[in-house]
């Protein structure tokens, strides 16, 4: 279980999937947080959440007033939690949960303007497939001045930002890099 920091729902518990999902921990998802306090509106912030896991990140987002989220995860048994997660907080009518590969979703559904996007793939995916994430998100996916989180294991190279980002902060967190950039088309 993983819980909700603040907001409208802050100390609610989430179930995370059981098969072998890495949540963000809530001390990182607390610091995240308290970096993008200082940088974004929440108040009707649109979200997409790539890897979502127990949808958390995107969860959190909306506790703190964000309008509405999108949750991407390949894997059923997690949008499954999600769907529930969301459910029992009465979000459903505000987020979309999508079953399919954060590829086959960025190349393939229409895109939306998002002004949060959480990217926290799996520590064990290529550096190149995160970069080449950033790209895809860079083509139509992002309204101006929208943040992208993007979490990976220390032991990873840092991403290579696409230029149409700015790098406003690089964090570590024990074994967790946190990097934030400003979508500056």
């Amino acid at each position: 279980m993983t819980r909700i920091i603040a907001g409208e729902f802050g100390g609610r518990r989430l179930k995370v999937p059981d098969d072998g999902t890495r949540p963000t921990s809530d001390r990182v998802r607390e610091a995240v947080f308290n970096v993008l306090d200082a940088r974004i509106d929440f108040d009707d912030a649109r979200v997409l959440d790539l890897y979502a896991g127990s949808g958390a990140l995107a969860i959190e987002a909306m506790s703190r007033g964000a309008e509405r989220a999108t949750m991407v995860d390949s894997r059923k048994r997690a949008t499954s939690i999600i769907a529930a997660n969301a459910r029992s907080l009465g979000l459903s009518a505000r987020s979309q949960v999508v079953t399919a590969g954060v590829a086959s979703y960025l190349d393939g559904a229409q895109p939306e303007q998002f002004d949060l996007v959480f990217s926290d793939p799996p520590y064990a995916l290529e550096t190149a497939e995160v970069e080449v994430d950033l790209r895809r998100l860079a083509s139509g996916w992002l309204a101006d001045d929208a943040l992208v989180v993007v979490e990976r294991d220390v032991r990873s190279p840092s991403p290579t930002w696409p230029e149409e980002f700015e790098v406003i902060v690089e964090k570590v967190y024990g074994e967790t890099r946190v990097q934030v950039g400003r979508f500056t088309p």
